[in-house]
């Protein structure tokens, strides 16, 4: 297969050393993708604001982009990413890892499908007086129609569960549009089972069981709440990966951004002992959406087999830097 030109969003802290992570493990398999670089650190993007639309144009221009952690100050890139690219679903697989100390000693295996737009998130509210705020929580129907399309075709490749989770007893009019047009979307997935649970009382079943669960599709900020909670569970946030899409009228992914579920770091940014699995891993999600599916299955499964194997960085009790870790990830994913 050609080598699929992408978009590489640099960014701040540790960002640097998880790119360095990511082009060794890149050339090692071959360079399978070519990095098209533009530099969003905070300090360039205060010098030159137009480098957000700089990079707005690379990843819809490519379709798909690999991003470092930024620093948000006065604009959110994130946020920047969602709005400008319309980036409506992200997802977070998330399961345990052999070899990470945690507390659920169980197996954890399912993924967090968060709707990206709208909730509690779209509007900051406004002040009224002294005493009073008030906000406006948003909740459109397209958004939930991609997520959960999304939602039920990733079940179809693992365990055939989606549930859908909110507070729709209280929420009865937004989270109650939620619940009705995925319910509408599973009537055309007719092998995946589906069923809905009020957000409070699922946390709670998540704590005491999380194998019972397959996918969790859920509005903005009760996956933001959500995914943070499962990679407790497993053991670090560190660990996670993460994937925004933007999709077309029929619901197929059109464009991809992946990125480390953890932030900038900048207590150990320019020391090299960053932890680089969440970029890595996400990397690996890139590729399988780039064409190179065996090739990024291979890679995910090279990260949890470094760690199931005792190599590790210090932030899981191992001794391993960066590039260490990188280089046994590396003997992993490819074949002597």
């Amino acid at each position: 297969m050609a080598t699929r030109e992408v978009a590489e969003l640099n960014g701040d802290g540790i960002a640097a050393e998880l790119r360095a992570a990511v082009h060794a493990v890149n050339e090692a398999l071959g360079s399978p993708v070519a990095f098209r670089p533009i530099d969003w650190s905070l300090e360039r993007r205060e010098a030159s604001p137009a480098v957000l639309e700089e990079g707005i144009e690379a990843v819809r221009a490519l379709g798909a982009a690999m991003k470092y952690p930024t620093v948000t100050e006065t604009v959110s890139p994130n946020q920047v990413l969602r709005d400008r690219l319309g980036l409506a679903v992200i997802h977070r697989p998330c399961r345990s890892y052999p070899g990470v100390s945690r507390n659920y000693t169980g197996k954890v295996d399912l993924h967090v499908v968060r709707i990206a737009t709208g909730g509690t998130y779209e509007d900051a509210g406004i002040r009224i007086g002294y005493y009073s705020a008030v906000s406006v929580r948003v909740m459109e129907r397209t958004p939930v129609e991609h997520a959960a399309h999304f939602a039920f075709r990733l079940a179809e490749q693992h365990r055939q569960a989606v549930t859908s989770t909110s507070k729709y007893t209280i929420q009865r009019a937004t989270d109650g549009l939620f619940e009705e047009v995925v319910a509408e979307v599973a009537t055309e997935y007719r092998n995946v089972t589906h069923n809905r649970e009020l957000f409070d009382a699922l946390l709670a079943k998540l704590i005491i069981n999380p194998e019972r669960y397959d996918v969790v599709v859920c509005p903005n900020e009760y996956g933001d709440f959500l995914s943070d909670m499962v990679y407790g569970l497993v053991g670090s946030i560190g660990l996670g990966a993460s994937a925004s899409y933007a999709f077309s009228k029929s619901h197929q992914p059109i464009i991809g951004v992946f990125d480390p579920a953890g932030g900038t770091a900048p207590d150990i940014a320019g020391k090299g002992i960053a932890n680089p699995s969440g970029a890595i891993e996400a990397f690996g999600y890139l590729l399988q959406f780039c064409g190179h599916g065996a090739l990024g299955r291979q890679l995910v499964d090279a990260v949890h087999d470094t760690i199931a194997a005792g190599e590790k960085t210090r932030d899981l009790g191992g001794t391993l830097d960066t590039m260490a870790f990188t280089q046994a990830v590396i003997r992993r994913a490819v074949p002597a």
